[in-house]
């Protein structure tokens, strides 16, 4: 049988794995409204849902990382309640589920709910990924998420999410992150969590090298003992074309440590000017463990199906790569090794091998 042209239509039905989406960043802009509307928020700048979506796609399209997180200032204010919560979770599986992804790492920072207990807001999600994994599975989808905790770097919280990352492990929680403003807020910030996530054995990945530069990386690693880097892709500032890597470069490499790469946020936040210009190629031919990820469905207006065509589509990938990123990411998965390894066996090599002949 031939291979399956790569384009849209076969890339919606490749198996494929996220490890780096926000869940208040890929609310579907009609629950935006229908939330606010049940609790009287008055902050939207429309109330079509086109128009909302165009809306966060073109806020968010700014250049700025600063500027582009504004955009969560109504995300996160219509899911205050946990109702809100587990209905927002619960449609991100069913999304990622339709879109072809069988395993996800689904993260949120849950002291941004505030009007809520932490752990309130952290069953909340477990609750709304669970119910919709199961409606997912019924309708023919099955999906596998996970749940990362994160806490913010500007804020004195990390404590609080390490210990909650460690008490809601049996139920799904996989794994602990730092997100926010890396200048100024290092991930070695406050020691005593990363303390916790080390004496219960915890995973944690960190957003590192995304707006901040080398230097963020390393405190990622030797400070935070990160295990992945969300976007990591700073670490290109010691790729040169021609020439020696740098020294953290080559850790980076040798180690394979695993860069969850966005690269559709990477260029609204400013870090790149285009796509075409975006070191995802140059990095994975140089040999280093690259991931496509989506980050913000919302903001960025993509999915994981279009984010990996329109990489594949710059830079000429075929199924060899998008299955070589593909099973990367769920060797780099924090769920049940046991889990992933089903995953590969049966669900991940058994489609690619159908699309690719």
């Amino acid at each position: 049988m031939p291979a399956a042209p790569l384009n849209a239509e076969s890339l919606a039905r490749a198996p494929k794995v996220l490890l780096h989406d926000h869940l208040d960043g890929g609310l579907r802009p009609g629950t935006i409204i229908e939330l606010a509307d049940e609790i009287g928020y008055r902050g939207l700048p429309t109330s079509d849902p086109d128009e909302l979506g165009h809306w966060f796609r073109e806020a968010a399209d700014s250049g700025s990382l600063e500027r582009y997180l504004l955009t969560f200032a109504h995300t996160v204010a219509v899911m205050q309640r946990p109702e809100a919560v587990q209905r927002v979770a619960r449609e991100c599986a069913l999304d990622l589920a339709a879109d072809g992804v069988v395993y996800a790492e689904v993260r949120m920072a849950p002291e941004l709910l505030t009007a809520m207990p932490l752990d309130t807001a952290v069953e909340a999600m477990l609750d709304g990924y669970a119910q919709g994994s199961r409606d997912a599975a019924g309708a023919g989808r099955p999906i596998v998420v996970g749940t990362l905790l994160c806490a913010m770097r500007q804020d004195d919280r990390w404590v609080e999410v390490a210990e909650a990352v460690v008490r809601h492990r049996a139920a799904g929680v996989v794994g602990f992150d730092l997100a926010g403003p890396e200048d100024g807020f290092p991930a070695d910030r406050i020691p005593a969590a990363i303390g916790v996530l080390d004496r219960a054995g915890a995973h944690r990945t960190v957003h590192a090298g995304e707006a901040a530069g080398i230097e963020s990386i390393r405190a990622a690693l030797d400070g935070a003992r990160a295990e992945r880097l969300g976007h990591g892709v700073r670490i290109a500032d010691e790729v040169p074309v021609e020439g020696p890597l740098g020294p953290l470069a080559r850790r980076v490499r040798d180690e394979q440590l695993v860069l969850e790469v966005a690269p559709a946020s990477n260029v609204q936040t400013g870090g790149f000017p285009s796509l075409a210009r975006h070191p995802v190629d140059r990095l994975r031919r140089a040999g280093f463990a690259i991931t496509v990820n989506t980050d913000n469905r919302l903001m960025s207006g993509v999915s994981a199906s279009s984010q990996l065509l329109e990489v594949a589509e710059t830079f000429g990938w075929g199924w060899a790569e998008v299955q070589e990123v593909t099973e990367r990411a769920l060797r780099a998965g924090f769920a049940d090794p046991a889990e992933r390894e089903r995953l590969l066996s049966d669900v991940v090599r058994p489609g690619f091998a159908a699309l690719r002949g």
